[in-house]
């Protein structure tokens, strides 16, 4: 009997079908890496902050990759696709465009209000879900944009806080406090925060002498410095970045300027930093901040925390809210069951996860900001950063006044 080419084709191709369990029973093709944005500013001045931003990012990363990725979609792997901002909202919007192009499902970070701003606008274009980390005007969830989600809280709810927290803490210490001057840096994140800062001191019984806006970068804080030494307030209020905040207080030392009750920041760039402390501690000593802070409570906390200091890095702000924000991410795309931008957009606004470090709650999404975000008071003490505000989870009391 004559058999055609086609039929051996045929009978080899089943032949080597069945075989093939049997010849590599445990062979399994792998899924596709889910790739997400991180998007920080490592370059200009604000690259310490980006720097940071990134090493939290890293570290959640390398987490949901070692307890096996992403279950519902078979253990996929996270995949970093990183791009920086270069501490500018067009650096940004140029990072956004390229991740869009390397198929990114998402984008987490952006640090700077001007920077989040942007760059979450373009995202929107391609309804590519973004998370914001730190970017704290309210602009950022005001514009009804549902690709933008904001994990930590805005310049609203912080102020609020911060002056609820200072209130009472001047009233424990009999009311040394009674006059204030404001220094921030003049772009949307210091503006905005002096604005609400004059708008709600005199209702809780502060007068304010006087608001100096400054540029960033700043190189010389001479001039500032001697302005306050001229007004003389109890109290000053700084909301700037790290740099220029590091550099006043250290020309105020210097010129051994110190208000009477002591400096009260609000999301100081310095006050709530590691580094600051360590390489100035006596400029650094008993400041206090109203800022993000990772819940010391949380076992996690600490496990992240010498993750991030094994590498020789400081213990920042930027590490645990990027860890978590990666987080957050994580578990939407675990619930949406698919790396669709769409499907994630969706898991976002119905997400109640917990699995962060901060002192949260659940979190949940109205109108794109997390309801549950809100500040911690900390202060340095003798050379550490302590927690302060809320009493629930405090590890110290304010030394109040300061001077």
């Amino acid at each position: 009997m004559t058999t055609t080419s086609s039929g051996i084709r045929r009978r080899g191709l089943l032949a080597a079908t069945a075989a093939l369990p049997l010849a590599a029973p445990h062979i399994r093709a792998q899924p596709a890496a889910v790739k997400i944005g991180i998007l920080q500013p490592v370059t200009g001045a604000l690259a310490q902050d980006g720097e940071h931003g990134r090493l939290g990012a890293e570290i959640a990363i390398d987490h949901v990759n070692r307890a096996g990725g992403i279950r519902s979609l078979g253990g996929a792997r996270l995949e970093m696709v990183f791009g920086d901002a270069r501490s500018n909202p067009e650096g940004g919007v140029a990072e956004v465009e390229r991740m869009q192009a390397e198929g990114v499902v998402a984008i987490v970070g952006g640090f700077a209000s001007p920077i989040c701003l942007a760059a979450s606008q373009a995202a929107a274009r391609y309804d590519l879900p973004y998370i914001v980390d730190v970017g704290v005007s309210d602009q950022i969830v005001q514009r009804g944009l549902r690709n933008t989600f904001r994990f930590g809280p805005g310049f609203g709810t912080v102020t609020r806080a911060a002056l609820d927290n200072l209130v009472a803490i001047n009233d424990a210490a009999g009311k040394p406090a009674k006059t204030v001057v404001i220094v921030h840096e003049d772009g949307l994140f210091g503006s905005g925060m002096a604005r609400l800062l004059n708008a709600q001191l005199p209702e809780r019984g502060f007068q304010v002498l006087e608001t100096i806006a400054h540029p960033t970068p700043s190189r010389d804080m001479s001039n500032v410095a001697l302005r306050i030494r001229a007004l003389g307030p109890d109290l000053l209020i700084p909301s700037s970045y790290y740099g220029e905040f590091v550099l006043l207080a250290r020309t105020m030392q210097q010129q051994r300027i110190r208000p009477k009750a002591g400096i009260y920041a609000v999301l100081n760039g310095a006050a709530s930093n590691f580094r600051f402390v360590r390489e100035f501690p006596e400029a650094a000593n008993h400041i206090m901040d109203c800022n993000h802070w990772a819940d010391p409570r949380k076992p996690l906390t600490a496990e992240v925390r010498k993750a991030a200091e094994a590498t020789g890095r400081f213990w920042l702000y930027n590490i645990p809210l990027n860890y978590s924000c990666v987080r957050l991410l994580a578990d939407a795309i675990e619930r949406a069951g698919a790396a669709d931008r769409g499907r994630i957009i969706e898991a976002l606004a119905a997400s109640t996860f917990d699995g962060h470090i901060m002192p949260y709650g659940p979190t949940r999404f109205e109108n794109g900001q997390n309801t549950g975000a809100a500040p911690v008071n900390t202060q340095v003490q003798n050379g550490d950063i302590k927690v302060i505000f809320p009493r629930a989870f405090a590890d110290a009391q304010p030394v109040f006044p300061a001077a």
